[in-house]
């Protein structure tokens, strides 16, 4: 192709929006695996709640703090033995998955406990005196009242892998992110940039708006 867009193999372009999605519903499934019990953990375990308990609240929060603070470009680095001994490669799609769910499960985890701290605690203490189990208790009134909230964070985590799987490409991971690397900056070919970034953009639109319906939908009124 020639003209403004000569640098253009949308083969290639097709390729990197495939490996981006399968990068971030990958992620964010497992994100949410992990994230959703370990912020239940963190507000069950907080002072005045049903599991109150200071020494698991300490360390937990402390987990979720330290890794929270490694900026992931670091945390891709760190964690390429792990990912190896994992799934056997530290490059591609594959090779880009477990540092992407370490790097965000804890920050939705984050999201989950404020989330779960909105909830109304007459709920809860209504639920307690109906002889509610604590599973009970997070299955039929804490996640359906806070499910609204949990959305949104949802939503907000799988921006954020958006931008983590761009990063990715640092280290070969592939996808949008890769190719604006390998060909945008290190080979100075500006269209290819601006057809990654606008297609990440979209993307990022495209979450968003499907988020904030889903949210809407489930928000009580």
């Amino acid at each position: 192709m020639t003209g403004r867009f000569a640098n253009i193999e949308w083969p290639d372009i097709a390729q990197a929006c495939l490996d981006t999605l399968t990068m971030l519903a990958g992620s964010l499934a497992l994100t949410i695996l992990f994230g959703l019990p370990l912020g239940v953990l963190l507000f069950l375990t907080g002072s005045g709640q049903v599991g109150s308990n200071r020494a698991v609240n300490a360390v937990l929060g402390t987990i979720v703090n330290i890794l929270r603070s490694i900026p992931f470009i670091i945390l891709l680095i760190v964690m390429i033995p792990v990912t190896m001994a994992l799934v056997g490669t530290s490059l591609g799609v594959a090779g880009a998955i477990p540092p992407l769910v370490v790097g965000a499960a804890p920050f939705y985890a984050r999201l989950v406990e404020a989330s779960l701290r909105e909830v109304d605690r007459t709920v809860i203490e209504a639920t307690r005196a109906m002889g509610a189990t604590t599973w009970r208790i997070v299955t039929g009134a804490l996640i359906p009242e806070a499910m609204p909230g949990l959305i949104a964070g949802a939503t907000v985590t799988a921006v954020a892998l958006v931008s983590f799987t761009a990063m990715a490409g640092v280290v070969g991971a592939g996808g949008l992110g890769d190719l604006a690397i390998r060909f945008g900056y290190q080979r100075f070919q500006t269209d290819v940039m601006v057809v990654t970034v606008v297609l990440l953009v979209l993307l990022v639109q495209a979450i968003q708006f499907v988020g904030d319906r889903l949210a809407r939908h489930f928000t009580r009124r």
